[in-house]
């Protein structure tokens, strides 16, 4: 393996569609999420001088984010930097700064980052909602969101997601030093339907769902389902890769406005859909991870936008957070309620039935 290994999520319960369950086993419904898989569990160390160390990542950590300050604000925070005498400091890539992300948070209740380690504080201690804790990267999104904004996206470690913000926002900054090389793929076409990234150590269908069936959406117990028992290029150990193995593969560097394509590398082979406003887009993936959001803690699941990550704002449905975000949708539903737009305060769009990219651990 190469050097991005992908961190565990943290997450170890196991969910039905609606609430926890017993872990279950190989033949019964809902095997295959998340819990089902242990990868590359938290390793972190309290170095004592104001930086954590992570030691599946090789990364080193800013352990307190302080005082919030614009995107602008934290490049130029770069240049003077010199926490524990270090002065190669940056500010985190989206795929950096994700591999913090503890899906064992509850939204608004727990956060989505160990802070055994790491100083958190809820928005509403500068005077905004609970869940405006969002943290900034480098990562600029390459197209607009919200009708032109210049984004950058964020991670948001009270509500656990990833999304695209206006840059003149005020953000939480944590910088990081060391592993130059984590979060860029190596990817190899293996000549049978097939992607390995030597970095991650991960191997993928070339293509999704919907290359091998008329309407390749679905729910989560059935993406579940039919990536778990698939069989494919002689191999049958295929699976639902969990979030940040799905966010892996995202290429931040692409969006379907400024390189009509997927935000994924070109070798991979993605669906072209219609989007809720009849504009031609591509799908959202569903991860194998449950998401403890909503109404009852089990009926979400992460999803990534590798198309748009469309919302309804003002009476227009619109590219809200970005392709790349991560958000969540319902795990099941009536077909012919979905998709549709009005969730939360940036009207996202629910699809309940996405596609899947299927992906084995390679050995």
């Amino acid at each position: 393996m190469g050097n991005y290994p992908i961190v565990d999520t943290g997450l170890v319960t196991s969910y039905s569609n609606h609430e926890s369950i017993s872990l279950p086993h190989a033949g019964e419904q809902f095997y295959g999420q998340d819990s089902n898989y242990i990868t590359h569990d938290f390793s972190y160390t309290d170095n004592g001088d104001g930086t954590v160390t992570d030691h599946v990542t090789g990364l080193m950590w800013q352990q307190d984010p302080g005082a919030k300050m614009t995107w602008r604000e934290a490049v130029a925070y770069v240049d003077t930097c010199q926490l524990a005498g270090y002065t190669d400091w940056r500010l985190p890539t989206i795929k950096e700064l994700y591999s913090l992300m503890d899906f064992s948070g509850e939204t608004k209740h727990k956060p989505y980052i160990n802070s055994d380690y790491f100083v958190f504080s809820y928005g509403d201690v500068t005077g905004e909602r609970a869940i405006d804790s969002q943290y900034a990267t480098s990562t600029i999104y390459e197209s607009g969101t919200m009708g032109g904004n210049t984004t950058v996206f964020g991670v948001n470690f009270a509500d656990g997601r990833i999304k695209g913000y206006p840059v003149d926002k005020d953000f939480y900054v944590m910088l990081v030093r060391g592993n130059t090389s984590y979060g860029l793929n190596h990817l190899v076409d293996n000549g049978d339907g097939t992607i390995t990234d030597l970095s991650t150590g991960l191997m993928w269908l070339m293509y999704d769902s919907g290359h091998f069936l008329e309407d390749g959406a679905m729910d989560w117990d059935d993406a579940l389902y039919w990536a778990e028992y698939l069989d494919y290029a002689g191999y049958t150990d295929w699976k639902l890769p969990d979030a940040k193995e799905l966010q892996s593969i995202v290429d931040y560097t692409r969006s379907p406005d400024t390189t009509q394509s997927a935000a994924i590398d070109p070798m991979f082979h993605v669906t072209a859909i219609e989007a809720l406003d009849g504009s031609l887009d591509y799908p959202y993936y569903w991860s194998s991870t449950t998401h403890k959001d909503g109404r009852k803690y089990g009926e979400y699941a992460v999803y990534i936008a590798f198309g748009e990550a469309l919302g309804e704002m003002q009476g227009r449905v619109m590219d809200v957070h970005g392709a790349g975000a991560q958000r969540s949708d319902l795990k099941t539903g009536d077909p012919s309620h979905y998709p549709v737009a009005g969730h939360g305060p940036q009207g996202d769009v629910l699809s309940v039935f996405n596609y899947v990219r299927a992906v084995r651990v390679v050995n």
